[in-house]
């Protein structure tokens, strides 16, 4: 089975900096590194989606009150400004810190969009960012057909129960393509009930507004689509991020980033009477060293935060995490 993963929307076959108009390719991949894509091996749609079906069937099965142990397919959506030279650095880094050797995760899928990066052309970085959504739209809404297939084989089986985790991990502006393309996922399948598409979201320094879980908030529709897809929602924030101040005050008008101040209400108050306590927060400050210079990207290189990413797509409970030391600076529900 193959090791890598890729979904990517960009020109030029697969490394251009603008939105393929031939839609979407997928690819795999067992050669380092990833950077070149002479690297990867292009594939059908079809044969991604039977490949990587193959490779979640081989996961080890644990029955429910072992969910903590259960692999994940994740999918990683890296942030604003990144080439796909970049954007497969990123994704090979993080695959070797936390999906492979013995404490693997399972297996981890790169959705690379061709992002911009013009502090001051914001509002066109944005708009680039809504037309990459579409495409990641297309893929959480075949997720979720094969879930919702799954989910009935189940019923009439149980021996065929999936033996995988679905997450995402988004990053800076990917939290805002994510944001984009579930809520358009939530309309398309008419705002489904009971349905836990993403079993864990985790937002890592999200770009995108901070009361995006609040009722009454301009994006809120858009939050309660992510809110009532996922099962668990998971912010990572400091105040120390620098870049995030800046998108803050000159993309925003003074709208706090997610990913800098963190939640504004602990629940989100999605509804009066119905909080949102699926959504929380951690603040990392206290994991990055006082001389740390790219605080905006330095949660995927220091022991700390990766830990907490692990602790977190596991599954453990706000409770065992609070007494491993994950609550510094965070009022919680």
């Amino acid at each position: 089975m193959p090791k890598y993963w890729m979904v990517n929307n960009r020109s030029q076959g697969g490394v251009g900096p603008d939105v393929s108009t031939d839609g979407m390719t997928y690819w795999v991949s067992d050669k380092q590194p990833l950077t070149d894509i002479k690297n990867w091996r292009k594939v059908t749609a079809a044969n991604f989606q039977k490949l990587l079906v193959a490779a979640s069937d081989k996961f080890p099965k644990y029955d429910q009150a072992e969910n903590e142990k259960q692999s994940h397919v994740t999918i990683l959506i890296h942030g604003y400004n990144q080439t796909f030279a970049k954007a497969a650095a990123f994704y090979e880094k993080l695959c070797g810190q936390l999906f492979d050797g013995p404490d693997s995760l399972g297996l981890c899928i790169l959705y690379d969009w061709p992002s911009r990066g013009s502090i001051l052309g914001y509002e066109p970085d944005r708009s680039h960012a809504r037309l990459c959504a579409r495409d990641l739209t297309d893929v959480l809404s075949a997720l979720f057909d094969w879930l919702t297939k799954k989910q009935q084989q189940t019923i009439n089986n149980p021996a065929k129960a999936c033996k995988a985790k679905v997450s995402l991990i988004s990053h800076s502006m990917g939290n805002y393509v994510v944001q984009k393309a579930m809520a358009a996922a939530w309309t398309r399948k008419n705002q489904p009930l009971l349905v836990s598409l993403i079993n864990q979201l985790l937002m890592v320094a999200a770009d995108v507004d901070s009361d995006l879980f609040d009722e009454g908030a301009p994006d809120n529709d858009d939050g309660s689509a992510v809110a009532n897809l996922t099962y668990r929602i998971t912010a990572l924030y400091t105040g120390r991020d620098t870049v995030l101040g800046a998108s803050a005050g000159l993309k925003h008008f003074g709208m706090r980033r997610l990913g800098r101040s963190g939640l504004p209400h602990h629940p989100p108050l999605a509804e009066p009477s119905l909080p949102t306590d699926n959504v929380w927060d951690v603040d990392c400050s206290s994991f990055f060293k006082s001389d740390v210079g790219d605080i905006h990207g330095a949660y995927f290189l220091t022991d700390g935060t990766l830990n907490l990413m692990r602790h977190i797509l596991r599954g453990l409970d706000r409770g065992v995490l609070e007494t491993l030391g994950y609550t510094k600076g965070t009022a919680w529900p």
